[in-house]
């Protein structure tokens, strides 16, 4: 039990309007719903506030079709001029998932500043060091509190080699020693799996090598159920201040809530600097803005097993929504499951945006296509050394297949210098398109270049053009008129449509709904021998022409080509056209899934016949692409 008799304060960053969105519905929230709640958190005194940076830069216009420079200016319009408000970076990513220049950090820190930003969380996911030190720069010069990071996590295997607290004091402590300014100290567990012993040694180890006016700040996710045994030993370590939240944007994925804390530290000595009193007017508050929102049991409930896949709370909400979202979430354990296998080959970086994101697809390639069979381009390019050095030496053989199939090699130099000129790539689209070439959408478009993508599908470009893709994990109307049918259905044949006989074997699937449960099943329909009378459903009027017969490109036949995923997912290229001859098992097109892009392959050889589906546009696997015919 922690006790002391000099009574200390610990200071508290309320997480709910950041971290809570991005952990409990990947940040898909409208900034109105909040605005309310945080208002009032203000009223009660509430001066630190978590607000910006990480999955909450690109979230309001990747989904909500909202700026977010000005949600941050709404946010900072109802708390006032004199309450701290915080962001999270990415050391060389930024705000991104991408490496960039120095100077696209240079202007990302002017505009968090001029949009309300007093405090810089940076952090760096490799725990490279010389990235954290040439980040600091731009933050500083803009005249942010710079918080450096040590980036935490509980190690999925047994190693003494990283991830303890001699290691993580050494990180902070080769930052010291450059010389650079800190104003505060940041032990960052974004996944919450950090044993409480290790949070206590760390904590005291770095108290003393940290100048006594440096504050030291811890953050960890609750989980598995961790959270306040992690906080309780780093406040006995030494630790300065806290991140909590409040319900329902508390526990679980996020940080435990304002009220779980305080009674921990009842009679002990310490005490925060917020009223737990206060809590139940925001949460009510809370409710009621988030109303329409649909909670995902996922992400809202602790799960144990989080100790040996360590995946940020902070991500585990955007991959549940898009593994939902795409149809595989029955997949989702087999993904977790691999989980120690990418760390370990990868050179255990700590699992934190964009490390987890990278993490995370590994091991969904693994699953889905065979281990290693197809490398995530952001694991490649780091076990590669593209975004720094990893702590461990990655495995040489996955550096070897990494090189191959990414067609890189492996690069020791400065991730900052080797980084795309986005700023420069952002500018030349704005004005090839007549948009307004101003920093904030300068940087909008350059903050959501992905390396390969169409820029027409740059999510800052639709958002100025006004064709931003609204996704929202609203819940579902229980009316005929606004329900989504569960499975297509096949239309009355009128007198005039013709139906196709069949006489061979027909596959199709169905999804069959019994309550909130739903099935999905595969159905094979053959004919009794010697029938020749059965005949297939004509195809639904302007969908697909192709017939129900096998697909095998036969004349009179077209064959439809869907997506790999049965669920919604973006069709980011088209590569063929009307009238392109295919082979079976070409690359004809291309769609995104858990942000990365996965191959729409020709089932059959033949000609394509008919494009349907436009760029940009929504598919699913049972929505066809394309056609092959003759």
């Amino acid at each position: 039990m922690i006790f002391t008799k000099e009574k200390k304060t610990i200071r508290v960053m309320l997480t709910t309007f950041r971290d809570g969105l991005q952990s409990v519905f990947g940040g898909k929230v409208r900034v109105k719903d909040v605005l309310p709640a945080m208002e009032a958190a203000a009223a009660a005194g509430i001066r630190h506030f978590e607000f910006g940076g990480g999955a909450r830069y690109q979230a309001p216009y990747f989904y909500a079709g909202e700026d977010p420079f000005t949600c941050m200016d709404q946010m900072r319009d109802v708390v006032g001029p004199d309450t701290d408000l915080q962001i999270l970076t990415r050391s060389v990513s930024g705000v991104t998932l991408t490496t960039q220049k120095l100077r696209a950090l240079e202007l990302q820190a002017k505009l968090m500043k001029k949009h309300g930003t007093t405090i810089d969380r940076n952090f760096d996911f490799l725990n490279d060091t010389e990235n954290l030190i040439k980040t600091a720069k731009p933050i500083i010069d803009a005249g942010l509190h710079h918080q450096v990071c040590v980036a935490m996590m509980g190690l999925p295997y047994k190693s003494d080699q990283v991830h303890t607290a001699d290691f993580y004091v050494a990180v902070i402590q080769r930052v010291l020693d450059a010389g650079i300014r800190i104003d505060s100290v940041c032990m960052k567990d974004a996944s919450g799996t950090t044993d409480p012993r290790t949070c206590y040694e760390t904590a005291k180890g770095l108290k003393k090598i940290l100048p006594p006016e440096i504050p030291l700040v811890q953050h960890t996710h609750d989980t598995a159920s961790m959270a306040v045994a992690c906080y309780m030993a780093g406040i006995a370590g030494g630790v300065d201040g806290i991140d909590l939240s409040v319900r329902p944007m508390a526990s679980g994925t996020v940080q435990p809530d304002v009220r779980s804390m305080w009674h921990a530290l009842k009679n002990t000595g310490y005490a925060l600097d917020i009223d737990p009193e206060k809590m139940p007017e925001i949460e009510a508050i809370l409710d009621e803005g988030l109303k329409e929102y649909e909670f995902n049991p996922v992400t809202i409930a602790a799960d144990a097993r989080v100790v040996n896949f360590p995946m940020p709370g902070g991500a585990i909400g955007p991959n549940v929504h898009m593994m939902a979202e795409a149809g595989i979430l029955d997949r989702y354990s087999d993904v977790l499951a691999e989980f120690p296998v990418v760390v370990k080959a990868g050179g255990a970086w700590t699992s934190v945006t964009p490390g987890s994101q990278q993490y995370w697809l590994q091991a969904f390639n693994n699953v889905l296509h065979g281990r290693w069979k197809k490398i995530d381009a952001g694991y490649g390019r780091s076990v590669l050394g593209y975004f720094g050095r990893p702590p461990l030496d990655p495995d040489p053989e996955v550096v070897k297949i990494a090189s191959e199939k990414l067609e890189l090699s492996p690069f020791n130099g400065d991730p900052l210098e080797e980084a795309p000129d986005t700023l420069e790539l952002a500018t030349a689209a704005l004005k090839e398109r007549d948009l307004p070439v101003t920093d904030e959408n300068v940087f909008l478009v350059a903050s959501a270049i992905v390396p390969g993508k169409n820029m027409e599908l740059n999510e800052g470009i639709k958002l100025l053009t006004g064709k931003s893709r609204i996704s929202l994990p609203l819940k579902k109307l229980a009316t005929a008129d606004t329900a989504e049918p569960a499975a297509q259905t096949v239309p009355e044949q009128s007198p005039t449509q013709a139906a196709a006989p069949f006489s061979g074997p027909i596959t199709t699937e169905c999804t069959v709904v019994e309550g909130k449960q739903q099935r999905r099943f595969t159905i094979t329909i053959e004919p009794p021998k010697g029938s020749a009378g059965l005949v297939a459903a004509a195809p639904a009027s302007g969908e697909a022409k192709a017939s129900a017969a096998s697909g095998n490109g036969s004349s009179g036949e077209e064959t439809p080509v869907y997506s790999p995923f049965e669920g919604k997912v973006e069709l980011v290229d088209i590569y063929v056209n009307v009238g392109d001859s295919v082979s079976k098992g070409q690359v004809l097109a291309a769609v995104e899934a858990m942000k990365a892009k996965h191959d729409v392959l020709a089932p059959c050889d033949g000609r394509v016949t008919s494009v349907p589906a436009t760029l940009g546009s929504e598919v699913t696997g049972f929505k066809p692409i394309l056609f092959i015919g003759d």
